[in-house]
């Protein structure tokens, strides 16, 4: 028997899991939206898909399950919400425009999120210590790229709108690479595992976090998301030249 996992429980699973299928399903809904032009909601599913994953994995570890099914259904899921439907995105949103060569770039945010996602599954020992993640974590990269393209996608041109524009390759080329790389990133702040003084710190700081965002129409949010990809870039430097493995 396999101990790195719990044995599989239906009963108990069937919670977490429900939450992963919403985010499979928000995915294909996005998908849906952006193939007919509406790429603003599209773009929003594919958060709202991200908000579904964080959810799964805390429902997984409050009824105490964690399955190799439940792995495998999360990255089935995490395949459709965050590799396929941000590629779709962004050459509906932009990419359209360089025929072939557009989407060879799009497919990049599916193809190396495929490769990130089969990297987790076979490294994966336990998901309730896992502490930090090698690599961009596909839903980072996701909602990054969706981010991006609702906040500066305009539907009276239907693209996006300079300066920005200039950022979309080199936007998608970052994350893709960064999802194979070594460079490691931070779990999010957990409310699991902390003291009362620390989750009403969190809380806070998630409150501040909704109000900077609805002040801003949601660019201040997308500046957030490359704030954190840019700073694993930036930490994994500090410590390659400190010679620090950690």
């Amino acid at each position: 028997m396999n101990n790195k996992f719990k044995r599989f429980n239906l009963s108990k699973a069937i919670i977490p899991n429900s939450f992963t299928a919403f985010n499979a399903l928000s995915g294909f809904f996005s998908i849906v939206f952006a193939s007919n032009g509406d790429i603003k909601t599209a773009a929003i599913l594919i958060f709202i898909a991200g908000i579904f994953d964080a959810i799964d994995g805390l429902m997984a570890r409050l009824v105490g399950t964690s399955s190799r099914f439940g792995v495998e259904l999360d990255s089935l899921s995490d395949i459709v919400s965050f590799g396929a439907a941000p590629a779709f995105l962004i050459y509906k949103s932009y990419f359209y425009q360089f025929d072939w060569g557009g989407i060879i770039l799009s497919s990049a945010v599916l193809i190396f999120g495929a490769f990130r996602l089969a990297r987790f599954n076979v490294q994966v020992e336990d998901l309730t210590q896992k502490q930090d993640f090698r690599g961009l974590p596909i839903p980072m990269s996701a909602i990054t790229v969706a981010l991006f393209t609702y906040s500066f996608y305009s539907p009276e041109t239907k693209t996006i709108t300079d300066p920005h524009s200039y950022f979309a390759i080199p936007l998608v080329i970052l994350v893709s690479i960064l999802m194979i790389s070594n460079v490691k990133y931070s779990k999010l702040p957990s409310l699991y595992t902390k003291s009362i003084k620390e989750r009403i710190l969190v809380l806070a700081s998630v409150i501040l976090g909704l109000l900077i965002v609805f002040l801003t129409g949601g660019v201040a949010l997308f500046y957030i998301f490359l704030s954190v990809v840019l700073f694993g870039i930036f930490k994994h430097t500090v410590l390659m030249f400190s010679g620090s493995d950690e």
